[in-house]
């Protein structure tokens, strides 16, 4: 991986609150990018699963390196291939696992299969709260659905790579919940999420990435990494009228008291 595009942030502490480092895009090379970006500023990383197959890989990550730690979860995208909810409460024993996640709906990619998620989600939620640990919600064209059970469950935790309105994201607010921003915020076709941004109060800002998916500009299209982080903050900077370490800061604080760490 070419290095070049890594910036020591030397004010100001970095928690990527979602990343994917299990991805097949990070072999050979994550011995040597994870201490490099934790060296450069990034001192928290959440690494989220989706799978039986993740989930060990993530939590396998989290014993390797200090500063990572794992969620996991049946994404809405898997649920076929075999993970069960006994599973999932299983992994969350580990010590290192700070959330149950990536969890949620999915209409774009699995549309026919929607009362299938919705009840695996469900179950998720309820472990979530038996066990006392905050949820990393996926919503992707199921905004509605999503909405109505976060309403019914409350659980505490953070809707990853927020894609809703103004006024869903107030209902999430509403809930107690933490909006998750990525490299999205810097697209030039990002039409609502700067009006989402304008109206949330930092103190329900969580910085993410997504690694490797939805890099920032000017990288967009190249693997996405936690320290890029910096871009998306700068944005939600400019927005806000706001100083980039002081956004950074302030999502460090929420990330570490949502997930404990």
């Amino acid at each position: 991986m070419d290095f070049s595009n890594i910036t020591p942030q030397n004010n100001a502490k970095i928690f990527d609150s979602h990343a994917h480092y299990d991805d097949e895009r990070f072999d050979g090379i994550i011995d040597e990018l994870l201490p490099k970006i934790n060296s450069l500023g990034v001192e928290r990383i959440v690494n989220c699963g989706c799978d039986n197959a993740t989930n060990k890989k993530c939590l396998s990550l989290a014993e390797k390196f200090p500063f990572v730690y794992s969620a996991v979860g049946i994404h809405p995208c898997n649920i076929d291939n075999g993970t069960t909810i006994e599973d999932i409460h299983n992994f969350a024993k580990h010590k290192k696992c700070v959330a149950i996640g990536e969890i949620g709906l999915d209409y774009y990619w699995e549309p026919e299969k929607k009362e299938e998620q919705k009840q695996v989600f469900k179950q998720q939620l309820e472990l979530a709260k038996e066990l006392n640990l905050p949820v990393i919600v996926h919503d992707r064209d199921a905004h509605g659905d999503v909405l109505e059970i976060l309403k019914t469950y409350k659980p505490k935790g953070v809707v990853h790579s927020f894609s809703g309105s103004v006024e869903m994201a107030q209902e999430i607010l509403k809930l107690g919940m933490y909006l998750g921003i990525g490299g999205v915020i810097t697209f030039n076709n990002a039409k609502k999420l700067p009006d989402v941004v304008k109206m949330l109060p930092l103190e329900r800002l969580l910085l993410e990435t997504d690694a490797p998916y939805l890099t920032p500009v000017p990288f967009r299209g190249k693997t996405n990494h936690s320290e890029m982080i910096y871009l998306t903050a700068q944005k939600i900077a400019e927005i806000k009228s706001k100083k980039m370490e002081e956004i950074l800061n302030i999502s460090y604080q929420n990330a570490t008291k949502l997930f404990g760490v």
